[in-house]
């Protein structure tokens, strides 16, 4: 499903409509935007237009892209959706390296988090990054989650293997955060 717009201070995280697929085309044909995902080849057209019908039609994520100035920066998300056990996984892209380091990211997971502890009043938050991807750890730090593990030569990319790093956030722990 596409979540609702919400607003913050820097940016604004709105659903994504069909005039998005074509820059995540390009964002995802920039091995630099690429190097942390693990998408091996950019998707066509196509392929992203079948995504983005999968996406508005799934009852267990929600997905928002990032808008600064009316401008599309990046996206955030909350996938596998556990509505009986109330936990997700995250996952958030800022497309043009130019915008990397603007607290975007942290922004967007502090948005998102709020959304899904007030009002899917989920219970836990994951999510996993390349060990190497120091600013979205920056930003998930940031917004409160915490490491809990890391998986040693996990994925392959960029013909080598590369650690990933697990980060969670507990309602309860957000709340104590909040001042509630």
């Amino acid at each position: 499903m596409l979540g609702p717009i919400l607003r913050g201070e820097k940016l604004s995280l709105e659903p994504a409509t069909a005039d998005d697929l074509p820059l995540f085309c390009a964002w995802f044909a920039n091995l630099e935007v690429t190097r942390y995902l693990l998408l091996r080849v950019p998707p066509s057209l196509q392929m992203e237009e079948e995504w983005f019908k999968r996406v508005a039609e799934s009852q267990s994520m929600v997905y928002w892209v990032m808008k600064v100035e009316g401008r599309t920066v990046g996206s955030s998300a909350l996938h596998d959706v556990d509505w009986t056990n109330r936990h997700a996984t995250t996952g958030t892209i800022i497309g043009d390296p130019e915008d990397w380091g603007k607290g975007y990211a942290t922004e967007a997971t502090r948005l998102r988090t709020a959304f899904a502890f007030n009002e899917l009043n989920l219970e836990r938050l994951e999510t996993e990054s390349y060990a190497e991807n120091i600013g979205m750890h920056t930003a998930l730090r940031r917004a409160g989650y915490r490491e809990i593990g890391r998986r040693t030569h996990h994925q392959f990319s960029n013909g080598c293997w590369h650690d990933t790093v697990i980060f969670e956030l507990l309602r309860e722990e957000w709340l104590q955060r909040q001042g509630s």
